[in-house]
């Protein structure tokens, strides 16, 4: 996972303290942000959480859509299956698959930049193919505790079996909604990315993962790229 938390904590909090210093909010108002600046937190802390976990979550997206993460700690791997490929990163390299008219081709290229987070690259790969990712709903979460027009409420529920705090935020920026599960797994998410509506559901969840999952596909093309190139 990305490790973006924390500066994203330090900003809100930053930000809320220099607003309260120069008086440019009344009381309320600055409680009103400090209270939306502890729920971020809380948020973010649980989604600090899970870069220890091993689990595998599945989620809907668009109508006929699905999609896939897993993360293992020993070893350290994770990956992403979606419609129509998936991408999976350990400690020794990351190889990404597309399928074509029933076909799949697999390059396999050297580790991430992190072997010992392979999750970033994962998220880069499934931001790229619609699925909203922990990181991008903390950045929209934190910009909505820092903005003064945002009304931000929350409440708890079940998603997929999982105890989970959902926030529901209006804003003239854009409205949104996502919950969070006590394990720190994105549960769900409802609003805009990138000027497009999104919506994404967690469908399931479990603590463990499939080793085949992290496997490359029966009978795909391969095409090895990891090796490094050697000093002629």
């Amino acid at each position: 996972m990305f490790a973006i938390s924390t500066p994203r904590r330090l900003l809100a909090a930053a930000a809320i303290a220099s607003l309260t210093v120069t008086g440019c909010q009344s009381f309320d108002e600055a409680g009103q942000a400090i209270s939306h600046a502890d729920l971020i937190n809380e948020l973010a802390n649980r989604l600090d959480g899970s870069l220890v976990r091993t689990y595998t979550a599945d989620y809907e997206l668009a109508p006929g859509q699905s999609a896939t993460i897993a993360q293992d700690q020993e070893p350290a791997r994770a990956t992403y299956h979606w419609t129509a490929g998936r991408l999976t990163a350990t400690e020794e390299a990351t190889t990404r698959c597309e399928t074509t008219d029933g076909r799949t081709a697999c390059t396999i290229e050297p580790p991430p930049a992190n072997p010992a987070k392979p999750a970033v690259a994962v998220f880069a790969a499934a931001e790229g193919q619609g699925l909203v990712t922990p990181p991008a709903v903390l950045e929209l979460l934190t910009a909505a505790a820092l903005d003064p027009e945002s009304t931000i409420t929350s409440n708890d529920t079940t998603l997929a079996g999982r105890r989970a705090t959902c926030v529901e935020v209006r804003r003239p920026a854009g409205d949104l909604t996502a919950c969070v599960t006590a394990e720190g797994a994105l549960g769900s998410f409802t609003g805009h990315l990138d000027g497009e509506p999104v919506t994404v559901t967690m469908t399931s969840y479990r603590a463990t993962t499939d080793g085949p999952m992290f496997e490359l596909p029966v009978g795909a093309d391969v095409v090895d790229r990891s090796a490094s190139p050697t000093s002629p």
